[in-house]
Order: C-alpha cells, then structure tokens, then sequence
C-alpha cells in the first residue's frame, strides 16, 4: 500500500527552525517528483517548493525562498523540508505529495500525506 507520512511539525517561536520529514513505503520514492504544499484555515492549499526525482532540480514559491530547503534521501525514501527563520505566516497544516506532480511548475499530486501541523507563535 503506497503511503506517505509527514512528521517533525511542532509549535515554534517566530525566528525559530524545524526540518520536516516526508517517509514514503510501499513505493520507491525515487522514481517521482515530490512536492511539499501547506494549508492554513481559511485559506486555499498552497504549493510551497518541489524537487524532481534526480534531485537537481529544486523550485520553491516566492512567500518561503531563501528561508525553506527541499531536500531528498533516496536511500532513505524520504524528502525533507528544512524551514529556518519562521513566521507566523507560515502557520498551516504541510503535506507532501508525489504522484504525476510537476516540478519545477508545483504542480498537485496524486499522493498525499495525512499533514502535519506547524503553528509560529511566541
């Protein structure tokens, strides 16, 4: 059964960091393209960076550049999303995804993860 399952989500101080895992089973991750999109309430899911399956190609949306890192193991089955400098905008429930998704257009998958929740707050 192909799954996908987020951890490292957590309450955080604005400014802080959290590094996000994504382990996938029952498939080889390396064969997809894996995206990382998040949600916030009332809001519409947002991709938010994606890294092709040979991992040279990476892409990320212009509200986490220069502060999230995509990042993938294949040996592991596991793509991490590194998240420094944290803002109380970035709180939202994250998701992976894999699945005949586009990169480095974020495109949707066709996979998806149960999510975790990351809340920024002093």
């Amino acid at each position: 059964q192909l799954q996908l399952v987020e951890s490292g989500g957590g309450l955080v101080q604005p400014g802080g960091s959290l590094r996000l895992s994504c382990v996938a089973s029952g498939f080889t991750l390396d064969d997809y393209n894996i995206g990382w999109f998040r949600q916030a309430p009332g809001k519409e899911r947002e991709g938010i960076s994606c890294v092709t399956k040979s991992g040279l190609i990476t892409n990320y949306a212009r509200s986490v550049k220069g502060r999230f890192t995509i990042s993938r193991d294949n040996a592991m089955n596991t793509v991490y999303l590194q998240m420094n400098s944290l803002e109380p905008g970035d709180t939202a429930i994250y998701y992976c995804a894999t699945g005949s998704l586009t990169c480095p257009r974020i495109g949707s998958g066709r996979y998806w993860g149960q999510g975790t929740q990351i809340t920024v707050s002093s």
